[in-house]
C-alpha cells in the first residue's frame, strides 16, 4: 500500500458526524454510486459502520488488492470484533478460514487447496450438469405457459446440491445450518451475541457431522469432509479436527447464499443484455471469459469485509492507527476506471480481467474454481435447453430479496 503524506484525519460531513457506509441504490445489485466520488476524492476515507464502529473505507483497485496482501493487516476473528473488555466476553468460536493466521493458516490451506484446484474439480463438472439439467427439466414439465420463476426452480436450489454433493453436507440437515448462515452474511449490522449465536450453532452442527462421519467407518467417502477427516487422523498430518470443522463452517457461510444471490444477479445481467446473452448462446467457447466478467460486474460479495491495523501506517493522507478498522470495498474496486475501461459496462468479452472477486493475497477464496464452474455450468445448460430464455416481466418492476447485504432479485420470471 503506498503512503503519501499525513492529514488531521478523516473529513467529517457538514454536521460534523462521520458519514455512513454507502447505501445501496434501489433495485442495483451493483456497489453505491458514491464510492464513484469516494474513488476520486476519498479513496480512503473513515466511515460509521451499521454496528456503531468505525473503519476505513477503501475504494480503488490498486489498493484494495495491496490491503488484502498487507501484512500489517488482519483480518480479526468474527466471533471477537468489535473486542470486548468485560471480564464475563464469551470465548472467541474457532477460526473460519479467511481468519486464520500465520503457521496455521500455511498448514491448513496446505491441505485444503489441492482439493479445489481447477483440475481436481473437473469430476464436478458432469455432476453439476446434471444438476442443472433435472432443474430445468422439471421447472419445463411443471409449466402449462412456458414460463416460470429461475430463482426458485434453478438458482436457489443449484448451489445448495452442489455444496452439499462437494463438501459431504446432508441436504436434509438443511434447515438445522442453513438459517445460521444466512444471520453471518448480515454480521456487520447485528449485535454480538446474535453472531455468537449463529457461530456457535454452526460450530455445533459441525462437530456432530464430523462425530457422524467416524461412527460410520473408515473415511473412504468421496465428499470433502470425509477426505479432510483422513487427514486429521493421519500421523503426521496437517489439519486437526477442529480444523475440519472450521472448514465446514467457512464452507456453508461462503459457499452457499453467496452463491444464490450472485447466480441470480448474473442471470438478470443477461437477461437485460438480450444482445450479449445471444451472442453468448451462439458462440459458447465465450463463457469462461463471460464467467470472469460475470463475476467482476456482479459483486459477489458486497458484504463488509473487516481488516484491523496491526500497526500505524499512512494511506492516501490519512493516518491509519493501530487497531483501526480498515474495509477494503471489492465491488467498488471492480467498478475502478483506472483498472477497468468503461467499468459499469457488461462486457463479455473482457480480457484481460484482473477483479477481486475472490480477494487477493494469502486469504485468496479457496473455492473459487468451485464457483465459477458451478457459474459456467449454470449458463451452458441454460443457453443450450432454453435458448430463447428471457424476463417475462419488466426488470424494473422485478421484487429484491435484501436479507443480507449481497441483494438479489427474489424472482426472476422468465418465458422460453
Amino acid at each position: 500500500m503506498d503512503e503519501t503524506g499525513t492529514t488531521a484525519g478523516p473529513a467529517p460531513d457538514a454536521n460534523g458526524t462521520l458519514m455512513p457506509v454507502p447505501a445501496f441504490d434501489p433495485a442495483d445489485p451493483g456497489p453505491p454510486c458514491a464510492y464513484a466520488r469516494l474513488r476520486t476524492e476519498q479513496p480512503v476515507v473513515k466511515a460509521l459502520m451499521p454496528n456503531g464502529e468505525t473503519g476505513w473505507l477503501i475504494s480503488r483497485h490498486e489498493d484494495v488488492r495491496a490491503a488484502f496482501a498487507d501484512p500489517r493487516l488482519t483480518r480479526p476473528l468474527l466471533s471477537a470484533w468489535p473486542p470486548r473488555e468485560d471480564a464475563d466476553a464469551p470465548p472467541p468460536c474457532l477460526p473460519t478460514f479467511l481468519e486464520m493466521t500465520g503457521e496455521h493458516h500455511t498448514r491448513v490451506r496446505r491441505a485444503v487447496s489441492p482439493l479445489f484446484t481447477r483440475r481436481r474439480l473437473e469430476f464436478m463438472a458432469p455432476r453439476i450438469r446434471a444438476m442443472a439439467e433435472e432443474l430445468i427439466d422439471t421447472m419445463v414439465r411443471s409449466s402449462g405457459d412456458r414460463t416460470g420463476d429461475l430463482v426458485a426452480a434453478f438458482t436457489e436450489p443449484l448451489p445448495l446440491r452442489v455444496l452439499c454433493e462437494t463438501v459431504g453436507l446432508p441436504h436434509e440437515d438443511r434447515d438445522l445450518y442453513l438459517p445460521h448462515t444466512l444471520t453471518l452474511l448480515s454480521a456487520a449490522g447485528l449485535p454480538m451475541e446474535e453472531i455468537l449465536a449463529a457461530l456457535y450453532a454452526l460450530q455445533d452442527y459441525a462437530s456432530g457431522l464430523i462425530d457422524r462421519k467416524e461412527k460410520e467407518g473408515p473415511e473412504d467417502g468421496g465428499d470433502y469432509v470425509s477426505l479432510l477427516l483422513a487427514e486429521s487422523r493421519r500421523e503426521g498430518g496437517d489439519l486437526t479436527r477442529d480444523d475440519v470443522v472450521s472448514f465446514v463452517v467457512t464452507m456453508l457461510m461462503a459457499g452457499y447464499k453467496t452463491n444464490i444471490q450472485h447466480t441470480a444477479n448474473a442471470l438478470l445481467a443477461l437477461l437485460t443484455h438480450p444482445d450479449q446473452m445471444r451472442r453468448l448462446r451462439d458462440e459458447p467457447e465465450g463463457i469462461d471469459t463471460a464467467v470472469e466478467e460475470l463475476l467482476r460486474h456482479v459483486p459477489l460479495m458486497n458484504a463488509i469485509n473487516v481488516l484491523v491495523a496491526l500497526e500505524d501506517f499512512t494511506l492516501h493522507g490519512q493516518r491509519i492507527r493501530a487497531g483501526d478498522a480498515v474495509l477494503p470495498v471489492i465491488a467498488s474496486a471492480n467498478r475502478d476506471p483506472d483498472a477497468f475501461p468503461d467499468p459499469d459496462r457488461l462486457d463479455l468479452t473482457r480480457s484481460p480481467n484482473a477483479h477481486t472477486a475472490f480477494g487477493y493475497g494469502p486469504h485468496y477464496c479457496t473455492g473459487a474454481h468451485l464457483t465459477r464452474l458451478q457459474l459456467s455450468v449454470a449458463l451452458r445448460v441454460l443457453l443450450e435447453k432454453l435458448p430463447d430464455l428471457e424476463l417475462a416481466e419488466p426488470a424494473e418492476s422485478l421484487p429484491w430479496d435484501e436479507s443480507t447485504p449481497l441483494r438479489a432479485p427474489a424472482r426472476l420470471p422468465v418465458r422460453w
